[in-house]
């Protein structure tokens, strides 16, 4: 019998559980995706009731399971969105999207309270993004939902209500209270003050650290951490000196856990804010929407070369082709690339019957798309460029991506990293104290080292 953590990684897509043993090797996976269904307002939100059955149906597959051991609970959760419970510890709404529009008028209201909006955001450390400033929906659900907000008790980020479904505990928990939510004032680092002067109590919970469990049935459970920040806790555990990490997927997030400088209007325009490690530290990171840009693109690039859509996979760096699209293409630089929310890369302003070739033209979108990326992870450096940068998901495994962010830092280490299941792994360390005394290395992080 082998003594596990189970975890819930649970993203908009897929919904998954897995197993991690003493040494943290993944030793049971499961996922599962659930169809949207629709809120109040006949817009598209996850099924709270699909998702609760499912977590505790799967809990129960996995300790019965004679070949395990359960000695820890936790959960990995995406950010922007609450779940509100009534005096009876009952949902009481829907999981509201946080694509859903905040209305004009609301956010007039909002400024001629607390504005002006560059000051207030700049002390939530957040750029201006709506509903995704989850804080605003607590706004919006006073003012628009005024039944459900009266009757609402608590109001739990996500991932903290996951923990909920098995702990019965409402708590607040660092990670989640403190990215982009408009809701903690990193000037004082406490909850900001128009949550009191709006009375919205339900919101206001203390914050724990995301490595503080509580033990229920024997089983020590994690209050749930905001994913983004849990796939940066196996860097935290075992790279002592600064560096920066590169996340990669639809998103590609400059994480620096080493820079605690106050965040300028220019770099808030940029897409740039500070989030709360699970160790309640200031944490600043940039984003840029480039998974999503590479996605269009190759769709684009094959249908006009006439090439597979995987075929791009294939395409290995050729720096003949670099030195060639640099004498005959102007370049994008990084300091005058436009960055901000959802910009598009300079590529979509280049006539593709200028390329010879797939590989040609490929390689030049990479190019503009790492210019993007050095303006964007530049921005987290801070007053030290940091000795080492980690990047990883999947640019990390783009040899023309690496190479050209390898040239680009050239005063910095370039690693790719391979990190299984990132996101779990985090929390299934943040509260390790519980269930392993196996120290986590950095071998686990499976390191690639670009020149």
């Amino acid at each position: 019998m082998q003594n596990i953590c189970v975890v819930f990684d649970i993203g908009k897509t897929n919904k998954k559980i897995l197993a991690f043993n003493e040494s943290y090797e993944v030793v049971y996976e499961k996922s599962k995706s659930f169809p949207e269904i629709l809120d109040d307002d006949g817009e598209a939100c996850d099924d709270l009731l699909s998702l609760n059955n499912w977590l505790k149906s799967e809990f129960e597959l996995v300790k019965n399971n004679p070949e395990f051991s359960i000695k820890g609970l936790n959960f990995s959760g995406y950010g922007a969105s609450l779940v509100h419970l009534d005096h009876h510890g009952k949902t009481i709404a829907p999981l509201y999207n946080y694509l859903k529009a905040f209305p004009k008028e609301l956010k007039k209201t909002f400024e001629e309270k607390y504005g002006p909006l560059s000051t207030f955001f700049s002390d939530t450390a957040s750029p201006d993004l709506g509903m995704l400033n989850s804080g605003m929906q607590l706004y919006w659900l006073k003012y628009q939902k005024t039944e459900v907000f009266k009757n609402t008790k608590y109001s739990l980020h996500f991932p903290q209500y996951l923990s909920y479904v098995f702990s019965q505990i409402p708590q607040s928990e660092f990670t989640s209270v403190g990215c982009h939510t408009a809701m903690w004032d990193f000037t004082k680092q406490a909850y900001h003050h128009w949550l009191e002067n709006e009375h919205l109590e339900s919101g206001l919970l203390p914050s724990v650290s995301a490595s503080q469990a509580v033990i229920k049935d024997g089983i020590p459970i994690g209050p749930g951490i905001h994913d983004s920040s849990s796939a940066l806790v196996p860097y935290m555990k075992t790279i002592k000196e600064p560096f920066v990490l590169i996340s990669t997927g639809t998103w590609c997030i400059s994480i620096n856990p080493f820079n605690e400088e106050p965040l300028s209007q220019r770099e808030l325009e940029s897409d740039c804010l500070n989030f709360l490690s699970y160790e309640g530290k200031s944490v600043r990171a940039s984003r840029l929407f480039s998974g999503n840009e590479h996605e269009r693109q190759i769709k684009h690039l094959s249908s006009y070369f006439e090439v597979d859509s995987e075929y791009y996979k294939t395409v290995k760096f050729d720096y003949k082709i670099i030195q060639i699209l640099r004498k005959t293409h102007n370049q994008a630089t990084p300091d005058k690339t436009d960055l901000g929310q959802l910009r598009e890369c300079p590529f979509v302003e280049r006539n593709l019957n200028q390329f010879k070739s797939f590989e040609q033209a490929y390689h030049q979108f990479i190019m503009d798309l790492v210019a993007q990326q050095v303006a964007s992870t530049k921005l987290v450096f801070g007053k030290n460029i940091p000795k080492k940068i980690f990047v990883d998901g999947g640019f990390s495994k783009n040899p023309i991506f690496m190479n050209l962010l390898s040239e680009a830092f050239f005063n910095s280490e370039i690693y790719a990293s391979e990190v299984a299941q990132a996101s779990a792994l985090g929390a299934a360390l943040v509260i390790s104290a519980y269930w392993s005394d196996k120290i986590f290395d950095d071998s686990k992080l499976k390191l690639s080292r670009f020149f």
